[in-house]
């Protein structure tokens, strides 16, 4: 059974950067599209970012587009996602999974705080 572990997520001031990890069991980042996504208090779980590690081919939701980074080591069974010039909107838990079928059980996530 693959697991996610999301980190790296914290408190960090407007303009600020985060870089998220998240750790799977399991060599699947090279076998699937993987996303992160992000769920905001009181609001749905929204698509952040995406990538198909084998064909190197990304995809940004338009609120992150220019600030964000996804990336995977395959070697560590790693995803990342790289945050910078944070906005207060980013404010999130976030999660990973692969996409567009989430085939595994969602992991705790990490919270991001961005403040004003």
């Amino acid at each position: 059974q693959v697991q996610l572990v999301e980190s790296g997520g914290g408190l960090v001031q407007a303009g600020g950067s985060l870089r998220l990890s998240c750790a799977a069991s399991g060599g699947i980042f090279s076998l699937n599209r993987m996303a992160w996504y992000r769920q905001a208090p009181g609001k749905q779980r929204d698509l952040v970012a995406t990538i198909t590690s084998g064909y190197g081919t990304t995809y940004y939701a338009d609120s992150v587009k220019g600030r964000f980074t996804i990336s995977t080591d395959n070697a560590k069974n790693t995803l990342y996602l790289q945050m910078n010039s944070l906005k207060p909107e980013d404010t999130a838990v976030y999660f990973c999974n692969s996409y567009p079928t989430t085939k595994w059980a969602w992991g705790q996530g990490t919270q991001v705080t961005v403040s004003s």
